[in-house]
């Protein structure tokens, strides 16, 4: 094989060892674990707990937000046109390490100031974690590609990067439920979410120290950058992500992640809350629910590709997406309409968390299908441009993942708001009505927004015939 700079390199493995594998997807977990905060902590931590206003904690993350629009496809460009005798890739993964730890812990560790100053502490700490969490999970979602061209494989090594990335963040949830929340104030004890994010943050340096020194071996079959023909300019660097990113079938699976993260992010938002205020259930209960959330990321992991052998990446997204999002909503808008048990009937959380834990199985395997996706991108857009632009690709994926912390907890913060949903209310307590509303906003919302996801999922138009016809005139071009 050649590299692009005309340089011969060994040719990726079609089919990879479990090890390098494990390796690869364990560094998801430091992604994961930081969304698990974001999605799920963050919103009860600084609206009841700290008391800030929960509207003010939706917007300094969409603050946030503005500036990855920036950061992330300069981090995906840099990185792929990155020189250096480690590669393209594992000097960003490296150095993301301690930043991204440090800024974390420094997250759940506020100073005693007042609304204004913990806003902009917010605000500052927000767009900081966010930026060194690009310096790591753009480049390491890169290496996919070019760790295997196989069709199928890609989908298999992207179920392993989900299920850590999943196994790692709810690891936290089963923790905080089972262990650190568990003294008298119970989810409003600050100093459990002072222990939170030291133990977190120790995890997410584990976890990206690991995948990067588990991949290191693999640099020398790694694609290298293309030799700059001309100097580097503000103009060069938009004009080829413009290039990169206005193929059809990127445009799809863009918006596809934008409206699939955002219901994301406002389900995370809203999901605590309703287990606390919606179905009012204990404190057991609840560790119980985090918990089994490892047994759907197993069957993610199971169910993604043999999917996709069966039926294609496309057809196999669609079909999971349908039965994702029909299932997901159905325990709430039952229980609007008083079909649904009592709170506290002994059926009713089991009947719940299996519904829960069978539709969250379909989500997981329907994202490892659509980021496997966005790998097939790569060698149609090289027979384009003559360029390998993996980071750009997963630096925009990368972005509208976390808008799952965005725009999906902007909404979830705007509901609370106009709904007046009380803060640092003890659950049973909240107005029968408010408690309706919170349902009420949730469930439609939800349904609208992975309608619409699931037709931008219908634009994408890269089948397996057409990889395997790009992956054969590239080895006809080299």
């Amino acid at each position: 094989m050649q590299a692009n700079d005309g340089a011969a390199v060994p040719a990726p493995e079609k089919r990879l060892s479990i090890g390098l594998k494990t390796a690869y997807g364990s560094g998801a977990a430091a992604f994961g674990i930081k969304n698990n905060g974001f999605d799920y902590f963050l919103l009860l931590f600084y609206g009841t707990v700290v008391g800030l206003e929960p509207g003010l904690v939706g917007l300094a993350i969409l603050i946030a937000l503005c500036f990855d629009a920036i950061s992330d496809p300069l981090v995906g460009y840099w990185s792929d046109n990155f020189h250096s005798r480690w590669g393209r890739r594992h000097p960003f993964m490296y150095a993301a390490a301690v930043p991204v730890a440090l800024s974390y812990f420094l997250l759940w560790s506020p100073p005693d100031w007042s609304d204004t100053g913990l806003f902009f502490y917010l605000v500052t700490l927000s767009i900081l974690i966010r930026t060194f969490i690009t310096f790591f999970e753009t480049p390491s979602s890169s290496l996919l590609p070019e760790l295997t061209p196989d069709y199928e494989e890609r989908t298999t090594l992207q179920s392993y990067r989900l299920f850590f990335g999943w196994s790692g963040g709810n690891l936290m949830s089963v923790l905080m439920f089972g262990v650190i929340l568990t003294g008298p104030l119970g989810m409003r004890d600050q100093d459990a979410y002072q222990t939170y994010g030291i133990l977190a943050s120790v995890l997410i340096f584990l976890s990206i120290m690991i995948s990067a020194l588990g991949t290191h071996s693999r640099i020398p079959t790694l694609s290298r950058p293309v030799a700059l023909g001309e100097r580097f300019s503000l103009k060069r660097l938009f004009s080829e992500m413009f290039e990169t990113l206005s193929e059809r079938s990127f445009i799809a699976l863009f918006w596809t992640n934008v409206f699939g993260s955002i219901s994301t992010g406002l389900a995370a938002g809203l999901g605590f809350l309703l287990l606390d205020y919606f179905w009012e259930f204990s404190q057991f209960q609840k560790f119980i629910w985090t918990s089994v959330v490892f047994f759907s990321a197993f069957l993610g992991f199971l169910i993604a590709p043999p999917v996709v052998r069966w039926l294609g990446k496309k057809r196999a997204a669609v079909w999971l997406g349908i039965f994702a999002c029909s299932i997901q909503p159905l325990p709430v808008v039952l229980r609007l309409f008083d079909l649904m048990p009592e709170n506290g009937d002994p059926v009713l959380f089991p009947m719940v968390v299996i519904i829960n834990t069978f539709d969250l199985a379909l989500i997981i395997a329907l994202q490892a299908v659509i980021q496997s996706m966005i790998a097939d991108l790569v060698e149609s857009n090289q027979l384009r441009t003559g360029r390998r632009t993996e980071g750009v690709y997963y630096a925009a994926i990368t972005f509208t993942r976390k808008t799952t912390q965005g725009l999906g907890v902007f909404a979830a913060g705007i509901i609370l708001t106009l709904i007046a949903f009380p803060q640092g209310a003890e659950p049973g307590t909240v107005n029968e009505d408010i408690v309706w509303k919170l349902g009420a906003f949730y469930a439609p919302t939800l349904l609208v927004v992975w309608s619409i996801m699931l037709f931008a999922l219908s634009r994408y138009k890269i089948d397996k015939a057409q990889h395997e016809e790009n992956l054969r005139k590239l080895a006809a071009g080299a």
